[in-house]
């Protein structure tokens, strides 16, 4: 193995860090879910498609792929298997709060395709159930309330 060699951060703090490209959030978080039908099937519970017939039928996903990846996001703790019929054992498929924690995740994947990967189609308009108005994923300054622009966002530094 080489060594580890001082590179500049993809998000620049302006200083060098020891760069392990298996080491960091964004990859565990890939590990999980970083699949297209672990995303597809996110998606569909989100839509509220709970049950594996109408998560395989919406998504033309072969049995075998989906149950792999329903136990997969269940052993990860995304999703919760609860049974709905005893017999025959039947399950619905639920959000855990670490799976809810995945909304902005998934609304900025689509709002993403929908401007640069839409081929003309209207975008998708998400809205707010209380009120109807449209939602937005927006990176906002904790401090100042205001947006913030990607390029204007550093990794702070643990104390």
């Amino acid at each position: 193995m080489g060594s580890t060699k001082a590179q500049e951060s993809p998000i620049d703090t302006g200083a060098p860090v020891d760069h392990d490209p298996g080491n960091d959030s964004i990859t565990a978080a890939l590990d999980v879910i970083g699949d297209r039908w672990s995303l597809l099937v996110l998606r569909g519970v989100f839509r509220g498609l709970y049950r594996f017939g109408e998560l395989r039928d919406d998504l033309g996903i072969a049995s075998n792929l989906l149950t792999t990846r329903l136990k997969r996001l269940v052993d990860e703790g995304i999703l919760d298997k609860v049974e709905y019929c005893e017999r025959p054992a039947r399950y619905e498929y639920r959000l855990t709060p670490a799976g809810r924690d995945l909304s902005p995740v998934l609304v900025s994947l689509m709002q993403w395709g929908d401007l640069h990967r839409n081929d003309g189609q209207q975008p998708t308009v998400l809205a707010h159930v209380q009120c109807g108005a449209p939602i937005h994923n927006i990176n906002q300054c904790s401090h100042c309330r205001v947006g913030v622009d990607p390029v204007d966002i550093r990794r702070m530094e643990h104390n």
